[in-house]
């Protein structure tokens, strides 16, 4: 496990998205444009994508399923972000989660995998899994996702992209 500290502010913007598989649409770009942090839940297909992510700004990411050439093994399969006073657990697999978030002082957990965005609170913790942003696949949409913080609290958004 990492851990990733952003300064102590009391407002802060997260972009987040998962399985790229390898394609980073200009539309997920314009909508990550801006973020205090994008964090990447895995299943990037490509380090060209955490190339063109890290453009943007800082990114967190961790390695997903399908991430299994070479250059992927410097992931992490999970990854801590402290983002002011939230902490978020950061992995791509929901079903791999091997702690109590809300015991572990866990503000969210943010995941990836199944390709569906997902969006709810169990136990006072955020889950929030933005989609695949990639290449469309089942009848799923095409989806990132904005977290904002301010203080201890998150809200989050979901945003399917227009392709």
């Amino acid at each position: 496990m990492y851990s990733l500290k952003l300064p102590d502010r009391p407002r802060l913007r997260l972009g987040v998205i998962s399985d790229t598989h390898g394609l980073l649409r200009p539309e997920a770009v314009k909508v990550l444009s801006g973020s205090d942090l994008i964090i990447h839940a895995g299943d990037i297909g490509d380090p060209e994508i955490l190339e063109a992510l890290r453009r943007l700004g800082p990114v967190a990411a961790v390695r997903g399923n399908m991430d299994k050439a070479p250059w992927a093994g410097n992931l992490p399969a999970t990854e801590v972000v402290e983002a002011g006073a939230a902490r978020l657990y950061v992995l791509h697999e929901l079903f791999a989660l091997d702690l109590d978030p809300a015991a572990a002082g866990f503000a969210g957990v943010i995941f990836g995998h199944t390709h569906e965005p997902a969006l709810f609170r169990k136990d006072g913790v955020l889950f929030l899994n933005p989609g695949s942003a990639g290449p469309k696949r089942f009848a799923h949409p095409v989806s990132l996702a904005l977290l904002h913080v301010n203080g201890p609290t998150l809200e989050a958004e979901l945003i399917k992209l227009k392709i």
